[in-house]
């Protein structure tokens, strides 16, 4: 029998993005981003969340994407992972979505110039493509096994 996977989706541009749920601790509105001079230039700043200070890495700027600036549906997905606490700036958050394995690929390798590394598997699920994020990769955090 399939295992079922949850992942929290969201969107760049109109393509549409998973992180495993057990990563995700919450989803907020765009709360005040304090820059930090001499960061890498995907990490927008940080953020006062209630009390703790999280660091925001822009996932446009991280793809490689336009800028754009932020709308009512731009949201930061606070994610955990080895007891780092970080914000994902997003266009939008989507939904929670249950896939199956079986409806899980392993990433393509389309061309050498297109910039895939992020990118783990691909989901399917009701006629969408998902794509499932490495955030070791996206976030640079050396990963712990």
């Amino acid at each position: 029998m399939s295992e079922l996977r949850e992942f929290v989706t969201f969107r760049l541009n109109q393509e549409y993005y998973g992180i495993n749920i057990q990563n995700v601790e919450n989803i907020e509105k765009v709360l005040p981003i304090t820059r930090i001079p001499h960061t890498i230039d995907y990490v927008k700043g940080v953020v006062n969340l209630r009390g703790i200070i999280v660091p925001v890495v822009d996932l446009r700027a991280r793809f490689g994407l336009v800028k754009k600036a932020n709308t009512d549906e731009s949201r930061i997905i606070i994610v955990n992972l080895d007891d780092n606490k970080i914000g994902m700036l997003v266009d939008s958050s989507s939904e929670v979505l249950q896939i199956t394995d079986e409806d899980i690929d392993a990433s393509p390798n389309v061309k050498k110039e297109f910039n895939n590394e992020f990118v783990k598997n691909i989901g399917k699920k009701n006629g969408r493509i998902i794509m499932l994020i490495d955030l070791y990769k996206v976030l640079n955090i050396e990963h712990s096994e």
